[in-house]
């Protein structure tokens, strides 16, 4: 338990600094200094300054991870229902995200797109498992047409972890709203779905 509390502590005080300056300019003394604890115990729990930010980024999306895990088990609840419940946890995540980064402080764009390219790398690289086992469930029972679930999984969360951040291309509104609105009417073309039955998908 006190292991855990002071991996949590390291976690933190990254995401502390993180609001008073860019990821470039912290130190791993820094981030020992501002957990309190020793710079030497830094290196027990992480190799690396990445390793930490690394870190930090799966712990900021275990929620979403963790209900997609269960969902992919619940063959009883339709595969739409467990899309949407893990779209919504998605979207959840990058919102708390999207806040915290609006409280911080300017920073070097360069770290900034560093961050946010790790966030989306991170959650389509691990959710795409889960989402792809669902489809595949939808497939099996009639629910979804369509021939590549894998390739289905990952379009879905690349395009809708980049319109969420919206950072690595800046959109206003309207124009997140017609990309999502383009990306549900190919879908249910490309599914054989009716028109509507991927509103879910909606920011």
């Amino acid at each position: 338990m006190q292991n855990r509390t002071k991996y949590d502590k390291i976690l933190d005080a990254l995401q502390e600094l993180l609001i008073q300056k860019n990821i470039q300019n912290i130190s791993v003394s820094e981030i020992a200094r501002t957990a309190g604890i020793g710079k030497g115990s830094i290196y027990y729990y992480f190799s690396s300054k990445d390793a930490i930010v690394d870190a930090l980024v799966e712990r900021s999306y275990k929620k979403p991870l963790e209900t997609a895990r269960h969902l992919a088990d619940q063959k009883d609840v339709s595969p739409f229902t467990r899309m949407a419940m893990i779209f919504q946890a998605c979207m959840n995540s990058s919102r708390d995200f999207r806040q915290q980064d609006s409280q911080a402080a300017p920073v070097d764009d360069r770290a900034q797109a560093l961050l946010h390219q790790k966030y989306i790398q991170y959650l389509v690289t691990e959710m795409k498992p889960e989402l792809t086992e669902i489809i595949r469930q939808g497939g099996a029972s009639g629910e979804i047409h369509f021939e590549y679930p894998e390739a289905l999984a990952e379009i879905v969360l690349i395009v809708l972890t980049v319109k969420l951040d919206n950072t690595i291309v800046p959109s206003s509104p309207e124009e997140i709203e017609n990309t999502i609105d383009g990306l549900i009417s190919l879908l249910e073309k490309g599914t054989g779905n009716p028109k509507g039955s991927l509103n879910f998908l909606k920011v």
